[in-house]
């Protein structure tokens, strides 16, 4: 499996649950590398912002800023060897992020049945855009989906919304839908999506744009009323509060 790399090794961390319906859960993450969608905004952009290609980020005009060399950035691990590494961290919600987790379906498979096969309290989450469809296989697998279909705000076009996609996980039961928002016009097309899509308004999360505890709670002021009046529930961000955004926290 190709796995995004932390210091000499891969991002596989204990952890608690930042984000979402599990806000506070203690978890391991395992964060693989490689994406479909290049968001201007992402704060995990080492997975696919390489060099030689023409995707803008955010931070392009900060000097201590670049792009990634892809080789520096991913390590490749069979699925035993990442067991082994999950099993030690001792938590057993496993959150399988990226990058797009669903762009290695068939070796995740091979991994959630690995660890499963002896211990059958291990439970798995996944964190997808919502661009690809899971396998009956991998789906199979799955405890519960954290969907973070893209907004404009995200800088992609329009491959970021695939509709097969989405209305998948607005049929799955397992699903809980996650939108990144930073203004008014953001929260408008999040109901626009629930409302083409008919995605019930207890499943969706509107959740702040930001890397900074400054920045989050002031965009966090604006969601919070439109959520009680749209009948949404909100995110924080608390591994950013916690952490500062520091990889592997």
């Amino acid at each position: 499996m190709k796995l995004a790399k932390l210091n000499s090794g891969p991002e596989i961390f204990a952890s608690v649950q930042g984000e979402g319906r599990n806000l506070g859960q203690f978890s391991v993450f395992v964060r693989v590398s490689l994406c479909n969608l290049h968001c201007i905004w992402c704060d995990t952009d080492y997975t696919w912002n390489w060099i030689d290609t023409k995707f803008p980020h955010v931070r392009d005009s900060d000097p201590s800023y670049s792009k990634y060399k892809k080789n520096d950035q991913i390590v490749e691990l069979s699925t035993d060897v990442i067991a082994t590494m999950v099993r030690s961290l001792r938590a057993k919600n496993v959150v399988l992020t990226g990058g797009e987790p669903l762009l290695q379906q068939d070796d995740f498979v091979t991994l959630m049945r690995t660890l499963r096969m002896n211990d059958q309290d291990y439970r798995f989450e996944v964190e997808t855009n919502a661009t690809v469809i899971p396998s009956t296989d991998f789906d199979s697998e799955v405890d519960q989906y954290n969907v973070s279909p893209k907004l404009a705000n995200s800088g992609n076009d329009r491959i970021r919304l695939r509709t097969e996609a989405i209305d998948f996980f607005a049929n799955s039961h397992k699903a809980w839908f996650k939108f990144v928002c930073g203004s008014l016009a953001d929260i408008d097309e999040v109901s626009q999506i629930v409302s083409t899509h008919s995605i019930k308004s207890n499943r969706v999360f509107l959740m702040p744009e930001g890397t900074t505890s400054d920045t989050i709670r002031t965009t966090s002021a604006l969601l919070i009323d439109r959520c009680i009046e749209l009948g949404y529930n909100f995110s924080d961000r608390l591994h950013v509060h916690l952490f500062r955004n520091k990889r592997g926290t």
